[in-house]
């Protein structure tokens, strides 16, 4: 633990507790864990969380291509190839700066969906031949969203508040007096 540097989503140079468990090891600050990771046995070696760097990204997204976060997030295969594919599709339509930093978004969402459903839903929607960020987030929203039941009421007893489609006689009277003039 001491040799190895292990992310956590707080600013540069923040204090924190380290708790080394066999497997794990977890960094507290405030009194909450704040991030865990799996335990490097290996010396001087970076542990990197991708969405820990999230919002740094966001500020300057040309460097998220190249960044040491991602290339630890492809080695293990977490990063799966359709989110390759709607990040360049995403670019080929908003241009690299804008694409990239839709995805950017996108990947936030992994913190309160998950990133298993967040894969579902960027898969769903090339699927169905959409690589919009938006289209994502919807897929998202809408699988929270089924299982709200309803029951359905009969609306029959609304025909009475039913009325007659309007006249445009005296409408098209005033037309004919516009043109005459």
């Amino acid at each position: 633990m001491l040799t190895n540097a292990y992310s956590a989503p707080l600013p540069a140079r923040t204090q924190v507790q380290a708790k080394v468990y066999a497997s794990t090891v977890e960094l507290w600050h405030e009194g909450r864990c704040v991030a865990r990771h799996e335990r490097c046995y290996k010396r001087l070696q970076q542990i990197l969380d991708l969405e820990h760097y999230l919002d740094a990204l966001f500020r300057k997204p040309g460097a998220l291509a190249g960044s040491k976060p991602l290339e630890q997030k492809r080695q293990p295969g977490l990063w799966q190839p359709s989110f390759d594919r709607i990040w360049q599709a995403i670019i080929e339509r908003h241009g690299k700066q804008r694409g990239t930093i839709e995805m950017i978004d996108l990947l936030k969402l992994s913190q309160p969906f998950g990133h298993s459903k967040l894969q579902q839903a960027i898969e769903s929607a090339l699927a169905i031949g959409c690589s919009e960020a938006a289209a994502v987030r919807h897929l998202l929203h809408t699988e929270e969203l089924q299982h709200v039941y309803c029951e359905a009421i009969d609306v029959g007893s609304l025909e009475r508040h039913a009325l007659p489609l309007p006249s445009l006689k005296e409408y098209d009277r005033l037309l004919t007096m516009e043109g005459a003039q």
